[in-house]
């Protein structure tokens, strides 16, 4: 059998990005904000409630590494203020989480050569993303960076209450690619999450020496080590000729 596809973590890998929650401009526009919603707090009071519920969904969860879901933070939020009209939650909910990661997000960019090499990729494999993120976002960021288009499918970890490296997201995409796991490689650029999580799923690994991730965990090796997102293209012919040779 050969290597038939190829999975893509989103954030450090394919997107450069950065984001501070901690600043009170953001807490400060969405203060001013729910005044047009009738809903009247201070900047204060709406960071320390965002951060109160999210700490306390994080301790509710029974999962092992558990993920918020951001909108219904903001849905929680506003069932506590008793915002009015109650039809119209889960669409400001939404628009609370977008607005809240627009103003936290500093940066927004693709690496150099993404689009290349993501285009060269999907020229011979089927294509997937598994990403720690929040669809109401991660979807419109990659809309936005022109890379949303290669991807048959987009497995999102908020939609599901559990992150990576919990096996079960790269399982999810094979399946629904239809695709077995030892016939995939995952590119990631954190040691922990992705490249133990994708040998945990048992796929293949190629590890993205990125700005950001995690560059050790003990004492996982990864089956290509990439000094830039130029070099997967030589890890991924490489680990498919080392498949189809049988020697795994």
């Amino acid at each position: 059998m050969s290597i038939r596809a190829v999975f893509f973590d989103l954030y450090g890998t394919l997107i450069n990005i950065e984001t501070n929650e901690e600043m009170e401009e953001i807490y400060r526009g969405i203060s001013h904000y729910l005044t047009y919603h009738r809903v009247f707090m201070n900047r204060r009071e709406v960071r320390e409630r965002y951060f109160a519920i999210l700490k306390e969904g994080k301790r509710q969860s029974a999962e092992r590494y558990p993920e918020i879901d951001v909108e219904a933070i903001w849905h929680t939020l506003l069932v506590q203020e008793n915002s009015k009209p109650l039809k119209g939650r889960g669409k400001l909910a939404r628009e609370l989480a977008r607005l809240h990661r627009g103003l936290s997000r500093t940066r927004l960019e693709r690496y150099d050569g993404v689009k290349r090499i993501l285009k060269s990729v999907q020229e011979s494999y089927r294509m997937a993303t598994v990403s720690d993120a929040q669809r109401c976002f991660a979807l419109p960021e990659m809309r936005a960076l022109g890379i949303k288009k290669y991807f048959d499918v987009r497995v999102i970890s908020g939609d599901y209450g559990y992150r990576k490296p919990d096996p079960r997201l790269f399982t999810m995409a094979a399946e629904q690619l239809e695709v077995a796991l030892h016939e995939t490689i995952y590119v990631g650029n954190d040691m922990y999450r992705d490249i133990y999580g994708a040998q945990q799923a048992g796929m293949k690994t190629i590890f993205v020496d990125s700005n950001q991730g995690s560059k050790s965990y003990n004492d996982v090796v990864p089956d290509y080590y990439a000094r830039d997102l130029y070099q997967v293209l030589d890890g991924i012919g490489f680990l498919a000729q080392k498949h189809a040779d049988g020697d795994d």
